[in-house]
């Protein structure tokens, strides 16, 4: 059975569409960002996999690509790279939230101090 990958990725998903943002433009942009972050990810695995069995093998075919299981070593360097580069994309946004982080406390710090005045 041959999936047509095409018509699922533009299928529209049930239910309503999440709201991050404010801004309906920023929240699709958003989702575009993410879904091309997606799409490198599995780029960076894939070229990983050539990468390895060429160290392997010297000479490779799209078959070997595509039988490859990483072993537990590889699974767990690529799962360390896949948590850096999201990290790296996502850095403004967890700067953001350790700046409101910090923002809280001390309210909460200046709520404590009133409340024991």
């Amino acid at each position: 059975m041959s999936v047509d990958w095409i018509a699922r990725a533009g299928a529209k998903p049930k239910g309503a569409r999440p709201k991050y943002l404010e801004d309906p433009a920023s929240d699709r942009i958003l989702s575009i960002v993410m879904a091309l972050a997606g799409e490198v990810s599995v780029v960076k695995e894939r070229l990983d996999t050539v990468e390895r069995l060429l160290d392997a093998k010297g000479s490779i075919s799209r078959a070997d690509i595509e039988a490859y299981a990483p072993d537990r070593a590889a699974g767990h360097e690529r799962g360390l790279a896949t948590r850096e580069f999201i990290a790296r994309i996502l850095r403004g946004v967890q700067q953001d939230m350790e700046s409101l982080e910090s923002v809280e406390s001390s309210t909460e710090d200046v709520s404590r101090q009133l409340r024991d005045a």
